[in-house]
């Protein structure tokens, strides 16, 4: 056996989602996913997030769950509709106070909060007005994300714009699987512009009003693409499925510009751009925040929007239907670091869905996640070694909870949540996780 040793000053984490793990919802406002849940077939058994794991109740047995991981950081998400009802104008106290709370209770288990500001949930408010696809609401994005900065700011010093605007955009506007059901591929564009644009106002605001050294970055969900041949089409459709997918986002952050290739393909749809947009959305950030499941392999279409397939290659895969290809992970992790410099990188989610079973004496023996977590974590140590700046890992999840579409049929936690009883179990994996964070890295071999 040999031993995989991490840097002395890698993080490790977990991570979690407002709407997937609070429930509360008499204490919120509605947001886009209260009225997908309420909208017949979307949500697989009618599922919502009015109870979910019950952590807006839970969060300190949530938090010493955590502790007992004995990770140094705790990625969470902010309820925009928690904060702020009508997603703009009267502030909601009892949202803030929750907030105030949670980052306290964090900090005092010696952990370091990485807070997102946008996991999804819109107010429906703000939908009625257009959501996303209407310019105004990145600017009530830049007021809500000054507003929260301001209370929690000073003891917060780590603030992630963004969650997947892909899936936001593309999800959301363009196939209509997720919150608000819209399938409009122009729209879609359109929108994710002006999630771009939010995250660029939003950038300066929490700077200012949060403590000095404060970091301040987005999550992307990133995949390498691979060509499923060396034939030119397909290896043409492959560049385009990585300018959708990922450059279309990565660029605008980090160099300021549109990917060329994929803009001019494009073509008539691409999205309304004001003159100042793109150094807005291009203000430097400090870190980049990684979500990694899988890959994408691309052949060819004569039909569709990139006139582009996905092919699923021979391999394994999880609950998800999502191959598991853990060198994706470190060939996107180089590639990164040599298209876009030497920024900080964290991967702020990793993780897999499997059917997992609890047995009578509370254990859950979850092999395949374990053994999955093995194998990506040792493709990030090998990207480490090989010159990627990556700074820390953070698990997905820390329990099971509310999957979107899937609602409750689909488990990505190291912990085990009986929704009936709202009781936690660490599975295996999450015994796992405790021993690579204990011992800073994983045995191999």
């Amino acid at each position: 056996m040999s031993r995989l040793q991490f840097p002395s000053s890698f993080i490790w984490g977990t991570a979690t989602a407002s709407f997937q793990i609070e429930g509360g919802r008499d204490d919120r406002g509605d947001c886009i996913w209260d009225d997908f849940c309420a909208w017949p077939g979307k949500v697989v058994n009618g599922d919502n997030g009015d109870t979910a794991d019950d952590h807006y109740h839970l969060y300190k047995q949530d938090i010493g769950l955590i502790r007992s991981l004995g990770c140094q950081a705790y990625r969470f998400s902010i309820s925009w509709p928690r904060i702020l009802p009508e997603g703009a104008g009267e502030v909601n106290p009892k949202g803030l106070d929750f907030y105030d709370k949670l980052v306290d209770a964090v900090l005092q288990a010696n952990i370091t909060p990485f807070v997102t500001l946008y996991h999804w949930d819109l107010p429906s408010a703000l939908q009625r007005l257009g959501g996303w696809a209407a310019r105004d609401t990145a600017y009530r994005f830049a007021d809500y994300c000054h507003i929260v900065s301001e209370r929690l700011g000073d003891r917060v010093t780590h603030w992630i714009t963004h969650n997947e605007p892909w899936v936001t955009a593309f999800l959301g506007h363009g196939s209509a699987v997720h919150a608000p059901g819209w399938a409009d591929h122009s729209q879609a564009l359109q929108v994710a512009h002006h999630l771009l644009l939010s995250h660029g106002l939003a950038v300066p605001i929490l700077r200012q009003t949060s403590q000095p050294g404060t970091k301040v970055g987005i999550t992307l969900n990133l995949s390498p693409v691979y060509a499923a041949s060396d034939d030119e089409l397909d290896v043409k459709a492959a560049t385009r499925h990585d300018g959708y997918a990922n450059r279309w986002f990565i660029d605008p952050v980090l160099l300021g510009s549109y990917p060329q290739d994929i803009w001019k393909y494009y073509d008539w749809q691409v999205p309304r751009v004001a003159p100042e947009d793109m150094d807005i959305i291009g203000t430097p950030i400090d870190f980049l925040g990684i979500n990694n499941y899988t890959r994408a392999v691309i052949a060819h279409s004569d039909t569709g929007f990139l006139q582009a397939r996905s092919v699923r290659p021979e391999g394994e895969y999880t609950a998800m239907d999502w191959e598991v290809y853990p060198q994706g992970l470190c060939d996107l992790l180089l590639r990164i670091t040599h298209d876009y410099g030497n920024l900080d990188l964290y991967i702020t989610e990793n993780g897999c869905s499997y059917d997992d079973r609890l047995e009578a004496d509370g254990t859950v023996h979850d092999n395949k996640r374990i053994a999955f977590l093995n194998k990506y974590l040792a493709a990030a140590h090998d990207a480490i070694q090989h010159g990627a700046p990556l700074r820390g890992y953070f698990v997905w999840s820390l329990m099971d909870n509310f999957e979107w579409a899937f609602g409750y049929t689909r488990r990505f936690g190291i912990t085990y949540v009986d929704y009936q009883t709202q009781k936690r179990y660490l599975k295996d994996s999450g015994l796992f996780f405790r021993q690579v964070v204990t011992h800073n890295g994983l045995e191999t071999g």
